[in-house]
């Protein structure tokens, strides 16, 4: 797909890195895959990826975690 950010570039499979942000809690995701722009670098994520990671996220602000950096894993 072309890239809605910069309109140049066109998308590929890879990997990117997520920094969710809630209240007292930071996750970090990485290796989280994605189609990234060849050109600007812009990632866009599927939407069942972004299911699981908002559901791994909202299982760790119920623990009480601060800060937690992770491998993504879709399961």
């Amino acid at each position: 797909m072309k890239c809605l950010i910069c309109r140049q570039g066109k998308t590929i499979p890879g990997e990117t890195t997520i920094t969710l942000d809630r209240g007292h809690t930071i996750l970090v995701f990485r290796k989280v895959p994605a189609e990234v722009c060849e050109n600007c670098g812009e990632a866009y994520v599927a939407e069942a990826t972004t299911r699981s990671l908002l559901k791994n996220a909202e299982e760790a602000v119920a623990k009480g975690v601060e800060v937690d950096i992770r491998q993504f894993s879709a399961a």
